[in-house]
C-alpha cells in the first residue's frame, strides 16, 4: 500500500532505486553463476578415468628414473633442507629403509588408483606417499617446479570418486572442477617462471637481452644446435619469444577445439625442442597437459556404456 503522506516523485525515485539495485544483484548472480560454471564446467567422468591412469602410472616412472634419487638421500640426512612447508609440518630427514618403504607404497597404491580400485583410498595413499616423496627429492638444494602440477592433479583425483571408463555419457562438475584446478597449476608453472626470470634477473630485459641460451648451448647443447652460437640475434629473440608464450600461457584456460589442441601441440613441441637441443625435458607438466584434452575419446567403444555406444 502506497503511502499517501509520501510525495509522488519521490515514491517513483524510490520504485527505480529498488528495481535497479534487483537488477545489479541478478547481474552480480549471473556472473556468479558463470565463473562457476567455467571453473565447474560438467565433463564426463570416462575423461577423468583415462587421465587418472596417465596420471599414476607416470608417477611410478617418475618416482623410479626422474626423482629416483630418494633413497640415496636416505645415507646423506646431514644436508637435508626441508622446503618451507615441510618444516611446518615437522618433517625429517628420510632414512633408507623409509624410502624404500615409501616407495612402495607409491608403486603399489599407483598401480590400484590407475586400475580403479577402490579409488578414493588408493587415490589419497598415492598421493600423500608421492607427496612424501616430493618433499625428500625437492628438500637437498634443488626444487624441480616442473612437478607442480603433477604433485596438484595426485591430490585433486581422490576428490571425484568413482570414475569408470564406461562413464563417457556421465557427466560431473566434481570432475570438471578436478580437471581445471590441474590445467590452472599447469599454465600457472609457466606464468610463474616469467614472474622467477623478472625476480631472478631484477629486470626482465636483462633475462630478455642475455646469454642465457647461449650458455645453455654451450654447457649442455647437443652437436646439432652448436651452430645457433654464431646466432646470438637468433637465440635472443628466441629468449624473448619464449617470456611471451610463457606470460601469455593462461589464455589456454579459455581456449576450446582447435585453437586449444593448436595450444597444447605448441607446447608439447616446446618442450620436444629443448629436450633435443639441450636434455632439457619437461615431462611431469607435459603429463599434465592432457587435462586440455577429450580423452574420453580414447576409450575403445565396446568399454563405453551401452547409451554411450548407441
Amino acid at each position: 500500500m502506497n503511502d499517501p503522506t509520501m510525495p509522488a516523485d519521490r515514491e517513483h525515485a524510490d520504485a527505480n532505486a529498488s528495481s535497479g539495485t534487483q537488477t545489479l544483484t541478478t547481474a552480480e548472480a549471473g556472473a556468479r553463476n558463470g565463473f562457476l560454471r567455467w571453473f565447474m564446467p560438467e565433463l564426463p567422468l570416462a575423461r577423468v578415468a583415462v587421465f587418472r591412469v596417465f596420471i599414476y602410472i607416470f608417477i611410478i616412472i617418475d618416482v623410479l628414473t626422474i626423482s629416483g634419487d630418494v633413497i640415496a638421500h636416505g645415507w646423506t640426512p646431514e644436508f637435508y633442507q626441508p622446503l618451507w612447508l615441510a618444516r611446518a609440518l615437522h618433517i625429517p630427514a628420510v632414512s633408507v629403509l623409509g624410502a624404500q618403504i615409501l616407495l612402495a607404497v607409491i608403486i603399489v597404491s599407483s598401480l590400484l588408483a590407475a586400475a580403479g580400485v577402490i579409488q578414493r583410498l588408493s587415490g589419497w595413499a598415492a598421493a600423500l606417499s608421492f607427496g612424501a616423496w616430493m618433499f625428500y627429492t625437492q628438500g637437498y638444494g634443488y626444487v624441480a617446479h616442473d612437478h607442480m602440477a603433477l604433485v596438484i592433479a595426485a591430490f585433486d583425483l581422490p576428490t571425484i570418486g568413482a570414475a569408470r571408463f564406461r562413464d563417457v555419457a556421465t557427466t560431473s562438475a566434481r570432475a570438471g572442477w578436478a580437471l581445471r584446478v590441474v590445467q590452472i597449476a599447469v599454465v600457472l608453472t609457466y606464468f610463474y617462471s616469467v614472474l622467477m626470470k623478472w625476480i631472478a634477473s631484477g629486470n626482465i630485459a636483462h633475462w630478455g637481452n642475455g646469454a642465457v641460451i647461449i650458455w645453455a648451448l654451450m654447457r649442455r647443447g647437443a652437436e646439432w644446435s652448436k651452430p645457433f652460437l654464431e646466432m646470438p640475434g637468433l637465440l635472443i629473440a628466441a629468449q624473448w619469444a619464449t617470456l611471451v608464450f610463457e606470460f601469455l600461457s593462461p589464455i589456454a584456460l579459455f581456449l576450446k577445439g582447435k585453437w586449444l589442441y593448436g595450444v597444447v601441440a605448441f607446447f608439447c613441441l616446446f618442450h620436444l625442442m629443448t629436450y633435443l637441443a639441450l636434455g632439457i625435458h619437461f615431462l611431469p607438466t607435459v603429463i599434465c597437459w592432457a587435462a586440455f584434452l577429450p580423452l574420453e575419446r580414447l576409450v575403445p567403444g565396446r568399454f563405453a556404456a551401452p547409451e554411450a555406444r548407441g
